[in-house]
């Protein structure tokens, strides 16, 4: 099996935290499209079943492996305790399932999902609060560690951890159970330089999604204040090979650090404006010939 797998999430055809975008798509449009492409996994979303077993059933028929699944955790609202009875299930389907990895979003105090300007997002605003929080991720990291699954935090827009400087401080407070999940993305709406941001934290990145940016409409969201409904509907993302990030540097200083891993297409756009297949396949077909190039 080779240490670099390609993998997609299912938001190229349906959003659910925008259910407008591609609600009616059933899953098994999505994953009938995505493994004719080639992908050879998948990131869980809101149409997969909730078990172990209804997950792999779905999966099977297509020779399609779970890659990963996104968690909302609240810990920033709640102690330790509380995030491990809440998360412990979802472990264990991911488990079942074979995925290493689990994506860790903060959803505590987010506007992600709302129509809220970005800068309006929460903040740490003290060390003690920075310092508490990281404590309890890195013991809710040993958590998810000990059944074998590692907690990838995603930095995420609208959302604590948002800037370089706050990936920063969450990967200098916290130890070295807590994953880090780098989004291309991400990183480069919320202030920085995704090369460096890469080369910075590659020690802690265990899961990676490669999203793209339309950078003249990430410079409109952040002049006009955009949420981050409205940075998605208006075009600010879209997948690899079809904006203005270089993701052959990025592959490069992954391969260099020997990442072992997945590289996930994720673009938060509007399917009825940006196709699902056609994408899908632009995205697929710019990662396979980089890493082609490179082995």
């Amino acid at each position: 099996m080779p240490a670099i797998r390609i993998g997609i999430n299912p938001i190229s055809w349906s959003n659910d935290d925008l259910p407008a975008l591609g609600g009616e798509t059933p899953l098994s449009t999505a994953l009938s499209e995505g493994k004719d492409i080639g992908y050879e996994g998948f990131e869980l979303n809101g149409k997969f079943p909730k078990d172990a077993k209804g997950v792999g059933d779905v999966l099977r028929p297509y020779d399609l492996a779970l890659v990963s699944g996104w968690y909302s955790s609240r810990l920033a609202r709640r102690s330790v305790a509380e995030e491990i009875e809440a998360i412990a299930g979802h472990v264990e389907l991911l488990k079942q399932n074979g995925a290493k990895v689990l994506v860790y979003g903060e959803v505590a105090d987010s506007i992600q999902g709302s129509r809220i300007r970005l800068i309006e997002r929460p903040r740490f605003h003290s060390e003690q609060a920075w310092q508490e929080y990281a404590d309890k991720l890195t013991e809710l990291a040993r958590f998810t560690l000990s059944q074998g699954v590692r907690l990838a935090y995603h930095h995420h827009m609208g959302a604590y951890v948002e800037s370089p400087e706050d990936i920063d401080q969450l990967m200098q407070r916290t130890g070295p159970e807590v994953g880090l999940l780098f989004d291309s993305g991400h990183c480069y709406m919320g202030g920085g330089e995704p090369i460096e941001v890469l080369r910075k934290h590659i020690a802690r990145i265990c899961h990676v999604h490669f999203k793209d940016v339309r950078k003249p409409v990430v410079q409109l969201a952040r002049n006009q204040m955009w949420s981050f409904p409205d940075c998605i509907v208006n075009g600010t993302f879209t997948v690899p090979g079809d904006g203005d990030i270089d993701f052959a540097e990025l592959l490069d200083a992954l391969m260099a650090a020997k990442y072992e891993g997945w590289l996930v297409v994720e673009a938060e756009q509007d399917p009825a404006v940006a196709p699902s297949y056609i994408y899908a396949k632009k995205g697929y077909d710019t990662l396979r010939a980089l890493l082609d190039e490179r082995t």
